[in-house]
């Protein structure tokens, strides 16, 4: 994997209480009535998943102990057909990574983009969702192909995709910021020409801080000749998200990844990402170059990505 908030002002009130609901909610202790079914997938705690998730609305947040937002809610309905009770730690990005590389926690959620990389030091599950590369920019200006952002100051968060991406386009500036109101606010001052976030995030930006008078585009994707020729160009392509975990629970990642399969098939996926303002065919369609980049990788060589009905 693999990602707004009033953005954060807002949210750093329900950070503070978030925290202290993940650390002392009534119900803590582990389900005294456990199935075989349940402890058998091998959770820190058996019928508990420990989550580690940051304030990414509306992807993820805590609110009164519980994970909301499109991760939260899939993770939610997924763990609640496994029988398992959701205990969310609150942190940023790079603790959700390293919580789940150092299995101090079961699983990490919230736009986290698979990666070669980043599936040698943890597991994948099969994706939840797809994410295009949506980018936000200033309301009256236009960018839709690499060309169009060379020479530009462009922004995304610390340790996220985009940042290898904007490294190679030719004469464009990396602004990276500990979070996504830092892009923000700097693409409405215009010390910034373009954002690269999660397209949720941005969406809900547009609604919630309309004197920023950003908008959302969506790059063009580079071809397969320009991203054999500039390999760091393939973050700026559709990405495929997943739920993360650590190396050893290999029965919990079957399970989940059992359990997101089924929900493109019974609509369950499509009312979700509908219900936050996505498109379903721009969310829930794999691109032609998924199922490649993860065969003989961590996927069987005949794996077949989710996706809706074409």
């Amino acid at each position: 994997m693999t990602r707004m908030r009033s953005l954060i002002s807002a949210l750093s009130a329900i950070l503070l209480l978030s925290s202290v609901a993940a650390c002392g909610s009534d119900d803590e202790e582990a389900p005294k009535n456990v199935s075989a079914r349940t402890a058998a997938l091998g959770t820190l705690t058996p019928g508990v998943i420990k989550v580690a998730v940051q304030p990414y609305a509306p992807y993820t947040s805590v609110q009164d102990g519980k994970i909301v937002g499109l991760d939260g809610d899939i993770l939610a309905a997924v763990s609640k057909k496994l029988g398992l009770r959701i205990e969310p730690e609150v942190t940023d990005f790079a603790g959700m990574l390293a919580g789940v590389q150092s299995r101090r926690v079961d699983i990490t959620v919230g736009g986290v983009a698979w990666s070669a990389e980043r599936q040698k030091q943890g597991l994948f599950t099969d994706p939840p969702y797809y994410s295009p590369p949506a980018m936000a920019v200033r309301s009256g200006k236009t960018y839709k192909t690499v060309d169009d952002l060379r020479n530009r100051d462009l922004g995304t968060v610390e340790g996220y995709v985009w940042v290898k991406s904007i490294q190679a386009v030719p004469g464009a500036k990396l602004h990276a910021y500990p979070d996504a109101t830092g892009v923000f606010d700097d693409l409405g001052a215009g010390r910034v020409d373009v954002g690269f976030l999660d397209p949720l995030i941005i969406i809900a930006a547009q609604k919630e801080r309309p004197e920023l008078r950003i908008s959302t585009e969506y790059l063009t994707p580079p071809t397969a000749a320009e991203v054999k020729a500039e390999p760091a160009y393939a973050y700026f392509q559709p990405y495929q998200t997943g739920f993360y975990l650590p190396k050893q629970a290999t029965k919990l990642e079957r399970a989940i990844s059992g359990q997101i399969d089924a929900m493109y098939a019974d609509g369950e996926l499509k009312k979700l990402v509908e219900k936050y303002g996505g498109d379903p065919d721009q969310f829930l369609k794999p691109a032609a170059d998924v199922a490649t980049a993860r065969r003989g990788v961590d996927r069987p060589q005949d794996w077949t990505p989710p996706s809706i009905a074409q």
